[in-house]
């Protein structure tokens, strides 16, 4: 009861009241959280002045990895600024357009993520199976083009959401036991029926994630078909290598979102602050790692890294 002690007189407000049961601890638990902020940060920012600078980098492949730092980049800003904040300042309060950008911006990153994800396995494809047309059939100015695709996709799935959260009437208790504003968790403060916002999230999740992963499964089906064509071992090595670094990017990032939804749908048995802690995680540490990853199984671009951080 005592969170509705916290309630704003200000109906305009919410108030994001951190992990809560362990208030105690925010000092302490911003640490790695801001950690991870900053190293994310920075290695997808040098990656993008990198690759935009080397002239040798401005292929479909780095393109898409580009666009795969902006999500990156966009997704750990969207949350840990605020919730460092909650942590240092405890400024815990956050206007209903505020949280309402939170809870377009995030599903929207998220959707163009794994949009990214599946044009990445698609140029994959083309490198492996059809190798003498990737460089006509993926130009950049295609791969533009399916960036921007990708954005329009995941504008239009998720712009309904916030819309219809705009739309119910909030009851006296504004208190979010969150570090951000989960679209869940502001439906459940309503007053209203939210039933249509619920069956809308799921469906969305739904058709993302299988439609998603239905593409990037039948991307490395045909892959693997291709490669066990090849009767040299030395072929299948340098066929596989190409794929290494996306597959542990796909992994880094969808393993873990399974995971917390999971717990988040069916784990009533953990502790609450547990599913807070995880899913910060798991906006945190893919970003952080997917540079890392790149850097060491792309030479040529572990190379021009390295040529720009010995200047430094």
């Amino acid at each position: 009861m005592a969170a509705f002690n916290l309630t704003p007189s200000d109906p305009s407000t919410f108030i994001l009241m951190g992990i809560p049961g362990l208030e105690a601890a925010h000092i302490w638990i911003s640490i790695p959280f801001a950690t991870f902020y900053i190293i994310g940060l920075l290695e997808n920012v040098m990656l993008l002045y990198v690759v935009s600078k080397e002239q040798t980098l401005h292929k479909p492949m780095y393109l898409l990895l580009c666009m795969l730092a902006l999500t990156d980049i966009a997704t750990s800003t969207t949350i840990t600024p605020k919730t460092l904040c909650i942590f240092w300042f405890n400024l815990k309060s956050i206007s209903v357009g505020g949280c309402l950008t939170q809870t377009f911006f995030l599903p929207t990153v998220s959707v163009m993520h794994s949009a990214v994800l599946v044009t990445m396995a698609f140029d994959r494809y083309v490198a492996i199976c059809n190798p003498l047309r990737y460089t006509t059939l993926l130009t950049n100015g295609r791969i533009a083009k399916l960036g921007l695709l990708c954005l329009i996709k995941a504008v239009l799935f998720i712009l309904p959401m916030p819309l219809l959260l705009n739309r119910l009437p909030f009851c006296s208790n504004h208190v979010i036991p969150h570090t951000f504003c989960v679209p869940i968790a502001v439906a459940q403060m309503s007053c209203g029926d939210i039933t249509l916002h619920r069956t809308y999230r799921l469906v969305i999740m739904f058709v993302v994630s299988v439609l998603d992963l239905s593409l990037i499964a039948l991307s490395y089906g045909l892959i693997i078909r291709a490669v066990l064509r090849i009767s040299s071992k030395e072929a299948h090595q340098k066929a596989l290598k190409t794929c290494t670094a996306h597959i542990c990017v796909m992994l880094t990032y969808y393993t873990p979102g399974l995971f917390v939804n999971l717990t988040h749908q069916f784990g009533q048995g953990i502790a609450p602050h547990i599913h807070i802690i995880l899913a910060n995680l798991y906006l945190l540490i893919p970003p952080m790692l997917n540079p890392i990853i790149y850097g060491v199984k792309s030479k040529e671009l572990r190379d021009k890294l390295g040529k720009y951080t010995y200047k430094m």
